[in-house]
């Protein structure tokens, strides 16, 4: 799967990011992938969206196309960096209208915060809202997750995308994913090695760095939101979501959606019924 062009765009840290540009009509829309993922999973959502945005999503730093950054560090402020410095290049003069996923959409509400005025409107799938730290705990430090410990036992290599393809279309949670996704996943988060076999685009080490940094404050963050912003949740009773569904009581202009028959990977499972739903979302703000 091809995207029409790629753009890089430097951030702070020494990063470098992939901008991904899938086309279409009508004001920027900016797709904010998930930890371990990239922005050419977002393509088939963008395809039923191309005739009311011009759809762009981005690899944060460490992933897909992007650079990481110089010192190894994944502070989710250097994916604000990352967010800001992308949305200025696209819409440098308009607040930017964003989908976010997971890390995606707490990036969103971080930048928000950060930068306010910024963002025009957000649609974020179980975006990650937990508090900060307590008092007296390091921000920066690692923290404490089962999804590091996971990321960290992946296999960061194989022989070539079939493979990867085949192994990933079998096992959970992978298995669910609409193939078009899926295969955008497998061409784009992998890079291609000198002997032929291709390994993960972001590493099993700065995927797990990622997950230890997510005591953010972005819930804190959301619940200070301004601006319009869906909270879109699946069926599994996870503490991402509860934290998530937490926040919107606490901010009436965070709108809950649930989507009972989906899972944290819901965009990516089912692309058009999503990409509908977000556009009439953004056609109603």
């Amino acid at each position: 799967m091809t995207v029409a062009t790629v753009s890089h765009i430097a951030s702070t840290d020494g990063a470098t990011i992939a901008v991904h540009d899938f086309g279409g009509d009508g004001p920027p829309l900016l797709f904010c992938h998930a930890t371990g993922f990239c922005g050419p999973v977002w393509k088939p959502l963008a395809d039923s969206l191309i005739d009311r945005f011009r759809c762009h999503a981005l690899d944060f730093r460490a992933h897909g196309s992007s650079t990481a950054p110089e010192h190894g560090h994944m502070r989710w402020s250097g994916m604000v960096d990352d967010f800001l410095a992308v949305a200025r290049f696209l819409s440098p003069s308009e607040p930017i209208r964003a989908v976010g996923h997971s890390l995606g959409g707490g990036v969103i509400a971080l930048a928000e915060s950060r930068a306010p005025g910024s963002v025009h409107s957000a649609w974020t799938f179980e975006p990650i809202l937990f508090p900060l730290p307590p008092p007296g705990e390091a921000t920066d430090a690692p923290h404490e997750s089962e999804m590091a410990d996971t990321a960290r036992r992946r296999r960061p290599q194989f022989a070539d995308r079939a493979e990867v393809y085949e192994r990933y279309r079998s096992r959970p949670p992978l298995d669910r994913l609409d193939d078009r996704c899926l295969r955008a996943y497998v061409d784009h988060g992998f890079r291609d090695l000198p002997d032929g076999a291709v390994e993960l685009a972001c590493s099993p080490e700065y995927e797990a760095r990622t997950f230890e940094q997510h005591r953010t404050g972005a819930d804190d963050a959301a619940a200070a939101m301004v601006v319009p912003m869906v909270v879109a949740v699946g069926g599994e009773a996870t503490v991402p979501v509860e934290a998530a569904v937490a926040v919107t009581k606490r901010n009436p202009r965070l709108e809950l959606r649930r989507y009972p028959d989906l899972t944290h990977f819901g965009p990516l499972e089912a692309p058009e019924r999503v990409a509908a739903d977000i556009a009439r979302w953004f056609t109603s703000v």
